[in-house]
């Protein structure tokens, strides 16, 4: 058996061969040899173990032949702190949404204080944003909808894994919460157009109905909108992730549908424009 130094660096230049990430083969050596990086690095000179070398290969072609993301092959992925539970039925959580996270989290103290309050996360997935939310602070009583059944089921899981108390409800959008009211609501709903080109990594593997929405990547924003006010408190915040180029015509929506509400975009990290939050008060 070749040394883990030697698997690993045969392997990260098979992927840089076939432009694909180096730093995805270490990800999966770490996963199948359950080890962490400084571990592996303590052992890099010692004979990889015959089982986790060939389940390491075959993962290595699943990612660079098959187009597989690397979480869907370990069934992970590492988001605000916490390991979330990922597979085909879920979108794998972003980078990038965690900077949603962190401006949900500010406006909540900033708009309600340290008051309890109601969350609602529309679309939830693997359940990242309700669940991290709860976990982040405990006086938020989250809930999040799901049309997706398979999804729902995802999110219960790491809930009850990462020890949250999320409330989920099966069903489109706002219907299964018609009956409640809530002090914030956020989602990031699926944005991209229906006829944009997408990777072969995403769109072979990731579920179509968390990643398009509609000609214009705006249908789910549309229909949250339209319906927001009625689970709405007299008070509340709305925070929307989006795509770069959308923050005008998403405020051109709020505009419509919204009246005497103030509207933030902020940038990400990248300078550019991915979140949008609706202030309502009383």
């Amino acid at each position: 058996m070749p040394t883990y130094k030697e698997a690993l660096k045969i392997n990260e230049h098979y992927a840089l061969d076939n432009n694909k990430e180096p730093s995805a083969v270490k990800l999966l050596m770490l996963h199948h040899a359950e080890m962490t990086s400084s571990a592996l690095l303590a052992r890099f000179d010692e004979p990889m173990d015959s089982e986790a070398y060939t389940a390491f290969l075959r993962s290595v072609n699943q990612y660079v032949v098959d187009h597989k993301p690397v979480q869907y092959i370990t069934g992970s992925e590492y988001f605000f702190g916490h390991y979330f539970c990922v597979n085909r039925d879920v979108l794998i959580p972003r980078f990038e949404t965690e900077e949603l996270i962190g401006h949900v989290l500010d406006f909540k103290q900033e708009y309600f204080g340290d008051q309890p309050i109601t969350l609602l996360d529309v679309g939830t997935g693997s359940g990242c944003l309700a669940i991290t939310l709860a976990l982040e602070d405990e006086r938020i009583e989250a809930h999040a909808t799901d049309i997706s059944e398979a999804a729902v089921k995802v999110a219960k899981e790491n809930n009850d894994t990462l020890g949250a108390n999320v409330t989920f409800h099966h069903g489109d959008l706002l219907k299964p919460v018609k009956s409640m009211r809530f002090d914030m609501l956020i989602s990031n709903p699926p944005y991209i157009p229906d006829d944009e080109s997408v990777e072969p990594l995403v769109k072979n593997h990731e579920p179509h109905l968390a990643l398009f929405g509609g000609e214009d990547g705006l249908d789910y924003y549309r229909a949250i909108l339209k319906d927001a006010e009625s689970i709405l408190a007299d008070r509340y915040v709305i925070a929307f992730e989006h795509a770069h180029d959308k923050a005008d015509a998403l405020k051109r929506l709020i505009r419509k549908h919204l009246k005497h509400v103030k509207i933030i975009h902020k940038k990400d990290m990248q300078g550019k424009d991915r979140m949008t939050f609706v202030l309502k008060k009383r």
